[in-house]
């Protein structure tokens, strides 16, 4: 129905009453139905924003349409499903009907992920490179865990597509099941003595970055962001306008937190980003890796870490102290409990390791402390 209350009608065709069907024209009662049909779906994908394209979906169809929504959303996830999908769906899943898909088609294609070499950074138009296939059992995990991810992109995708009544079913895709078993949280995480080697191993404006990471848990690109106007000296909160979920949030800072934070606003105007590099530039896309390497050298951590670790460091440091998983989700940005969980219930004092503590009997094992751990000799390539 039309904004002024009629009906809006279109014609599909000529009535097989007086001539023959041509299946263009002039149609049947079958042909007619599909037509009637075909033309209701463009419309809803037309009020829905989509493109209203002719001929059957497929399953490029279906990626750009979710990436829409996901635009749309203004979620962080954007740039990752688009990569996934042109990296690892497309090449292969692209130019097939999604509903021609089969469970047996979209699980060859899962396995296949498993089995491939790990993509290793190449330059921008070049052909891609592969790293050295690693046939231990962490290994195959590793590569498992990264095709359920890539598949969750996948079906995201074909459930919108379904969703929206473009696809008539989503038994193929509902029928294929991830690897079990393979994401397997092992956080690493800096002691409090790795973490002062650390700080003390930095140069002065990458050293402010560092603790900056320490005391809020926050991921190198909302530091990076960071402007005065960002921390509110009587709260003691910062302010994350833009973070990876997409809505902004408000971390709570020590006494330390606060100090610190007060002290390297000092005399700044409130646009002025809080964090700068030695030159006084602005802390761009990649720039922390090659001070995080040089200082967790310098620092003699083994091995190295990336800067993300910095946030593991600091969830772990808070469920040690038995801090509640929630408080450490709305922490961190979580949009609920289950990554928190996942990667940091384990630290957390519990009932079960209290109890075994408490009740297992000492055995009166001596422990030879005049041994020495020696460090394996490095063979010669």
């Amino acid at each position: 129905m039309a904004e002024n209350g009629r009906y809006r009608e279109f014609r599909l065709g000529l009535a097989d009453d007086s001539q023959d069907a041509d299946g263009v024209s002039v149609l049947d009662y079958r042909q007619a139905q599909k037509a009637a049909q075909e033309w209701w779906r463009s419309e809803l994908r037309r009020e829905a924003g989509h493109d209203t394209r002719t001929g059957p979906l497929t399953v490029a169809d279906a990626i750009v349409d979710y990436l829409k929504v996901l635009e749309r959303r203004g979620g962080k996830s954007v740039y990752h499903a688009r990569r996934v999908a042109e990296v690892h769906v497309l090449p292969t899943l692209g130019a097939v009907q999604v509903s021609k898909l089969t469970a047996k088609r979209i699980e060859d294609w899962h396995y296949g992920l498993a089995e491939k070499p790990p993509l290793a950074r190449s330059k921008l138009g070049k052909r891609p490179n592969y790293r050295k296939v690693d046939k231990s059992s962490d290994g195959i995990r590793r590569r498992r865990a990264t095709a359920n991810r890539v598949m969750t992109v996948l079906k995201a995708a074909l459930n919108h597509a379904w969703k929206a009544g473009h696809v008539a079913s989503d038994d193929a895709w509902r029928r294929v099941r991830p690897f079990k078993a393979v994401e397997t949280a092992r956080v690493r995480y800096l002691s409090e003595a790795e973490c002062t080697r650390l700080i003390n191993a930095c140069e002065p404006a990458f050293r402010n970055l560092v603790q900056g990471a320490l005391l809020t848990g926050c991921r190198y690109s909302e530091l990076a962001r960071l402007r005065s106007a960002d921390f509110n000296t009587d709260a003691g909160v910062i302010t994350i306008g833009e973070s990876k979920a997409g809505k902004p949030r408000h971390v709570v800072l020590t006494d330390e937190g606060r100090r610190f934070f007060g002290a390297l606003i000092t005399g700044k105007l409130a646009d002025d980003p809080i964090f700068t590099r030695a030159d006084g530039g602005v802390w761009g896309k990649s720039h922390q890796l090659r001070p995080m390497l040089d200082s967790c050298r310098h620092a003699k951590i083994k091995p190295v870490v990336s800067f993300h670790v910095l946030r593991h460091t600091y969830g772990s440091i808070l469920a040690m102290r038995a801090v509640p998983m929630g408080v450490i989700a709305e922490q961190l940005g979580h949009s609920d409990t289950r990554m928190t969980e996942k990667h940091y219930a384990h630290l957390a004092p519990s009932y079960v390791a209290d109890t075994i503590r408490a009740s297992f009997p000492t055995l009166g094992f001596e422990v030879d402390t005049t041994v020495s751990t020696l460090e394996p000799k490095k063979r010669n390539a």
